[in-house]
């Protein structure tokens, strides 16, 4: 069950802002947040990174810092807007994650930012076969989304957070398996880091050839 605010958070840009920037405190700032899933990679400038679900941008805005070859990708055609006009050197496809309109084999790198928690069971399984078909073998999907807090002070922020803001498909991906979900649409694990007293994840898996 989500509140009022989460339908704010999509009508107005400044309140999700705001928003995000204070979650973002838990890792030491919005900075920091956007590098959690992008530790330890190699992003050449002509590394072809697809950035899925990439709404306002705000992800689209680091990776472009590191390479020329970056698509965003979103079912929103506000978000898209909006991203557009922040991040204009990246290119931008509208297009729901569950079918992507690429080739197999198109991206060195698929990248999501808490996007994965908003999908149901079936579609968070037709997205991770999508990203897997248009990864190249040895490709990296990395990802941050919600975890199981592991350290129990952190248990009322993100569950007060996941009331406000978020729906049931949040609170099903904490009591899931995101890791299992990987491997079985074909993908090794290669990094999981837990932040925020475990509260979010980063994962970083290889895409394995068929």
């Amino acid at each position: 069950m989500a509140t009022i605010l989460r339908e704010w958070s999509y009508r107005y840009q400044w309140f999700y802002d705001t928003v995000s920037r204070l979650a973002a405190l838990s890792v030491g700032g919005e900075g920091k947040f956007r590098q959690l899933a992008l530790q330890n990679l190699t992003i050449q400038p002509n590394t072809q990174v697809l950035d899925l679900c990439c709404g306002s941008g705000q992800a689209t805005e680091l990776l472009v810092k590191y390479s020329q070859e970056v698509t965003g990708l979103d079912a929103s055609p506000l978000s898209l807007k909006r991203a557009q006009h922040n991040v204009p050197q990246a290119k931008y496809v509208e297009a729901f994650a569950q079918k992507m309109p690429f080739s197999d084999r198109s991206f060195d790198l698929v990248h999501s930012s808490m996007a994965m928690h908003e999908m149901t069971a079936e579609e968070l399984r037709q997205i991770l076969s999508e990203v897997h078909r248009v990864l190249k073998p040895g490709g990296i999907f990395t990802l941050v989304d919600f975890h199981p807090p592991t350290n129990w002070l952190f248990v009322p922020g993100i569950y007060l957070f996941l009331f406000l803001f978020e729906t049931e498909t949040a609170w099903q991906l904490l009591r899931g398996d995101l890791v299992e979900l990987l491997e079985e649409a074909g993908f090794e694990l290669q990094n999981r880091v837990l932040h925020a007293g475990g509260s979010l994840q980063a994962i970083q898996a290889i895409a394995r050839a068929n």
